[in-house]
Parts: C-alpha cells; structure tokens; sequence
C-alpha cells in the first residue's frame, strides 16, 4: 500500500523519506520532490525532474539499503520557502534542502544537496 501522507511540515519530508526508502518506494520517494526539482547528486552532478529523481531512487533501492532518522537542525522558513539540513551519523559534512509550500499547505522538496563533503 502506498504511502500518500502529505508532509505538513517541512521537518516531515525527512521522516517520510526514510519511511518510504525502507519500504522501496522510489515513486513515493519521487512525490516529495515538486515536479521541476534539482538534485545534486551523485556529487558534482544535478539531476532534474521528478521523474529523473524517481529514476536514481528505483536505483539505488534495487540495493535495498537502510535509512536511519538523522536529528534535523533548526528549519528556516521565509514565506513559502523552507531551508531544512541534517547532520549525517557519520559526521561527514550536511545535507540541505530547500522546501517550498504548496497551494494545499504541504510542502515539498525543491533544491536538494544530500552530500556536503567537509573541507578539511
């Protein structure tokens, strides 16, 4: 059964990001990205499009990997636009994301960089 939880927040679209990649949802994964989203990944590429995006995850959950919860730092909210970051569990650099509301008062993702490599 699909999820189509809509997040209501900005701070949700991590949590059902992980629900939906444990369960192999690459498509529901897809859904939390707004249709003309970027996404720098892997690092030093960008790939556009919810459909491209949903691509990379059916991907990259074929591996059946596991996502854990990372503890979010404090979102940033200007109007209809949300910055929100993570720091990793292996305290290698962030991941930032912007988030814009939509119309229906969800949010989705729009820019999203989930690999920051720490300079040293």
């Amino acid at each position: 059964m699909p999820n189509n939880e809509k997040a209501m927040q900005p701070e949700d679209l991590t949590r059902l990001f992980v629900e939906r990649s444990n369960a192999g949802d690459a498509a529901g994964v897809a859904a939390l990205y707004a249709e003309d989203a970027v996404m720098a990944y892997p690092p030093g590429q960008q790939i556009v499009g919810r459909a491209a995006i949903q691509a990379l995850w059916e991907s990259v959950l074929a591996h059946a990997p596991k996502f854990q919860p990372e503890p979010p730092l404090p979102t940033l909210i200007s109007r209809d636009l949300a910055l929100t970051a993570t720091p990793p569990r292996d305290g290698a650099g962030a991941r930032a994301q912007v988030a814009q509301r939509q119309a229906d008062g969800s949010w989705l993702r729009l820019l999203d960089q989930p690999e920051f490599i720490t300079l040293q």
